[in-house]
Parts: structure tokens; sequence; C-alpha cells
């Protein structure tokens, strides 16, 4: 059994070894061709078609999705589909992205004629940088391996890494080429837990909160009542409208291990004088990394220096921000 685990190990650490040896030999493929690519692609009116067949395919559709997500409109295509009908898709200014390891297979040559038939311009994704694809691609960009990560040479493995990485290196470029910022970002992905990290703001989750709030020389038995019956574990301390400090439940027990008799103290006794505040405007993801920096579940929330209300630790966990 033990011997078998082993077995195991060695083969799962082989394919990481051979993979990472094939990604980083890509630095070798960032030629002038490929920022002649990122070019074209930026100056193109068109859109991006990838198109291949088998694991490229695969990989084609992951390119498409990571490109859509970060400002490059593109569409895919299967190649084998293409030459039985979806060659509609393709308009007149859209680039081409074709994959293939070989650069040999059936479908590619075939469709590569019908592509410049149309005088679409080709990018070939291609580990044979010799094959048919290669010389007839406007533009090459080589995804060649030394070897699969398949003991046997013929799973399809480092090669298919190869091309996702240099999909993603395209994407890149396009990405930093238009300076696709965060905001922008947040644009593309509404939904799910990733859009809530890049536009939900405090103001969004501490308008469902209770406003505990104590004017300061309120005396400590009407603080444990606010801080109770507001059920935040907190209240805001107030000197007319301006927020003086913040009492938490942490402070009330330091004060019962300090005071014997705490029921002339005040609030102003016990607070935390100039606490952390946060603006209503701020992403939620900011208020996380400010209650973690400095240890604590809780932030007063102001509007133009004025308080309106608490965001708490718990509010970012029921939206699953964390």
């Amino acid at each position: 059994m033990l011997e078998s685990r082993e077995k195991i190990r060695q083969a799962a650490l082989s394919t990481i070894e051979n993979e990472w040896k094939s990604i980083k030999s890509l630095s070798n493929s960032v030629t002038d061709d490929f920022i002649s690519a990122v070019e074209l692609i930026l100056k193109s009116k068109g859109r991006v078609i990838v198109t291949g067949i088998g694991k490229s395919a695969n990989i084609a559709q992951k390119i498409v999705a990571t490109f859509n997500s970060t400002g490059t409109p593109a569409i895919f295509m299967h190649a084998a589909d293409a030459i039985h009908g979806d060659l509609g898709i393709v308009r007149k200014d859209d680039v081409v992205i074709a994959i293939s390891k070989s650069g040999e297979t059936p479908e590619v040559k075939v469709l590569i004629p019908l592509l410049k038939a149309r005088q679409n311009l080709i990018i070939a994704l291609v580990g044979n940088t010799g094959s048919y694809l290669a010389k007839q691609a406007d533009l090459v960009l080589d995804s060649t391996v030394e070897k699969e990560a398949c003991p046997n040479n013929l799973a399809p493995t480092s090669s298919t890494t190869a091309q996702l990485v240099m999909g993603d290196a395209l994407a890149v470029s396009l990405l930093e080429s238009r300076g696709f910022s965060a905001d922008d970002f947040a644009q593309y992905h509404p939904g799910g837990t990733l859009g809530k990290r890049l536009y939900m703001r405090v103001s969004d989750l501490s308008v469902n909160n209770a406003l505990p709030s104590v004017n300061q020389n309120a005396l400590i038995p009407e603080v444990i009542i606010e801080i109770s019956s507001k059920r935040l574990g907190a209240t805001a301390v107030l000197d007319n409208d301006e927020l003086v400090g913040v009492i938490t439940d942490g402070d009330l027990r330091r004060m019962i291990e300090k005071h014997n008799d705490f029921r002339q103290l005040k609030a102003f006794d016990v607070m935390t004088k100039h606490p952390l505040t946060v603006d209503q405007e701020e992403l939620v993801v900011g208020a996380l990394e400010l209650m973690r920096k400095n240890n604590i579940t809780q932030l007063p929330v102001v509007s133009e220096n004025k308080y309106v209300g608490v965001i708490h630790l718990h509010d970012i966990l029921r939206e699953g921000i964390l």
C-alpha cells in the first residue's frame, strides 16, 4: 500500500514538473509576432473568433471566456462545426485565433483557406511552427512543448497547458493595453461572490443594521442596554452629532475586570477614543481588510464625517465575501 501511494505521489510530481518546464520555456514565445497579435486585436473593429478541435477546442472555450471577462469581445467556433455551417459566425472585421498542437488536423486544413478567402486575419496558436497552419497564418504564437506530461507522450497535457498560458498572456496583455480597471471588471462580473467583492459598498450592508448610539455622558447601564438592544456588539459614542468614540462588548468586559462598581462610570470613561471608521461609499472588501488588519469585528460607518451606521463582520460573512 505504501509503495502504491508513493507511486501516485511521484506521478503527480512528475506531471507538475513537466508542465512547469513547458510553461517556463514559453518566455521564448513572446516574440514580435506575439506583440503584433496584441496590436492587431486592439486595432480590430471586430471580435476575436477562437477555434480549434479536440482538446484544443476546450482550451479555446476557456480563452474566449477570459477574453470576454476582461474586455475583449470573443466567440468560440468549433473547427468541425465551422465547415458544416458555423462559418457564418465570422464577420468581415473579425480576427481568428486558430489553436492546434500539430497544425495539421484535417478540419483546420479545410477551414483556413475558407477564412483566408474571406480576408480574415489569422493568428495561429500552434505547437508545430513548420505546420500547414503556421505557414498559412498571418501571425504565429509558438506553443511548442518538448514532451507531454503523459508517460506515453500521447495525451494532451503539457501542450494544452501551454496553449492555455499563451491565451492568458494574450488576455492580460490586452487588458493592460486597454487600461482595463477593477471597475470595468465589476461590470462584467455582477453576479456571485466575485461580483460582490467588486461592487458591493459598505452602505449596501450597513443600511440594514440598527444605529446604536449613546451620548458621551451616558451612564454605563444605559450603554449596556443600547449595545444589547441593537445587537451589534458595539455602540457609537456621540458629542451632540459628532462621533467621539466607540464602546464594544470587549470594552465592557475589560471595564468589569478593572472596576468593582461601574454603575457611575460614563461612556466617556470607557470608550475607545478616535475610533477607526469607514466611509459608506467604501467597497465592502476595503472594510473587511481594515477589520482584519486591526483585529476588530465592527466599524462605525460615516458619510462626510457624520456617523450613519455600523458594519459588522457577520454582515460580510452572510454575503459570502470572505
